[in-house]
């Protein structure tokens, strides 16, 4: 993104999952990158609104963010919501409690929006790929594909995420093995969708490269690397393989959140969540033959920011 930008601006994402924010300055430098677990759609996938205790702890974190825009004199922003305000019955007027707080109108994006955004961001200091750049974004409600090669763009947006797949699924701790089953069979129904909605995913050229995106992979990428806490220059363009992803799958379920939370790089919040998105990564990968997965940092917000600085034709 350097020398996109003339003056600060920023993307706030409230996710079902995590509320975070980027603040990018002048050439393109990054001010301020956070990020809080907020779960804000903790119980709508069986209750179809948001809990009154996500939106006050979302809601906190937004008045925080607004002290960091003010500080840094950000006058032009982007504030989104994803999955969870989409499948809520009450969605319309988070979204009004949150344009008030930070001071900014907050969008509602569809999936497709969302998809597009985090293919743009993760595919923004990426060297253009020889085939398709498939682009992976695993969320607390949703997982997005954006798949992207010779000038074109399609994305699907499945119903399944390391939230909703836990909590639709996962009743005891660690999961049975009948409910780790049942949520396998889940995402593999999400899957067969996204092939008949974007068919090219079946005939992928074994040149094609799978970018994953958000907690779920970062986590898995500090976690394979032994790093104690998270380092974004020690994650952000690393490598999992297939088997280090299916080793961690195995291992985590097999863990109580307790154990979980004590593994080294796991942060805080996601120990309950996080086998639900291995999961999810671990069968995409089967099912599209990847045998790699690049990590990207840069995401939808990333996307969000060039979107308000787009480059000159």
């Amino acid at each position: 993104m350097k020398d996109r930008l003339l003056a600060p601006v920023a993307a706030i994402d409230c996710g079902t999952n995590s509320t975070r924010l980027l603040v990018v300055g002048s050439g393109g430098v990054e001010l301020a990158r956070l990020m809080r677990i907020t779960r804000l759609g903790r119980g709508v996938d069986s209750s179809g609104d948001l809990d009154p205790d996500s939106i006050r702890r979302t809601i906190e974190v937004l008045e925080e963010y607004r002290r960091t825009l003010d500080f840094y004199r950000v006058e032009k922003a982007r504030l989104v919501a994803t999955s969870a305000v989409r499948d809520a019955t009450s969605g319309r007027e988070f979204l009004e409690e949150a344009s008030q707080v930070c001071g900014f109108e907050a969008e509602l994006l569809d999936g497709e929006e969302e998809g597009r955004l985090a293919f743009l961001g993760a595919t923004s200091d990426l060297a253009p790929c020889d085939s398709y750049d498939v682009v992976a974004d695993i969320g607390g409600g949703s997982t997005e594909i954006a798949v992207g090669g010779n000038g074109d763009l399609d994305v699907v947006s499945l119903e399944v995420g390391c939230v909703r797949l836990t909590e639709r699924y996962f009743k005891h701790d660690p999961p049975k093995d009948s409910e780790i089953h049942d949520a396998v069979d889940a995402v593999r129904s999400e899957l067969d969708r996204a092939v008949a909605s974007v068919p090219r995913l079946e005939t992928l050229p074994d040149s094609s490269r799978l970018i994953g995106l958000a907690g779920t992979v970062s986590t898995l990428a500090t976690m394979d690397q032994g790093l104690i806490t998270y380092e974004r220059e020690m994650v952000h363009h690393s490598v999992l393989s297939s088997r280090d992803v299916r080793r961690w799958c195995e291992t985590l379920a097999s863990e109580s959140s307790s154990a979980r939370a004590m593994e080294t790089g796991m942060p805080r919040g996601r120990e309950d969540v996080i086998v639900g998105g291995a999961v999810i990564l671990r069968e995409l990968m089967e099912r599209f033959r990847f045998q790699s997965c690049l990590v990207s940092e840069s995401d939808i917000l990333d996307g969000l920011v060039i979107s308000q600085h787009p480059v000159p034709s």
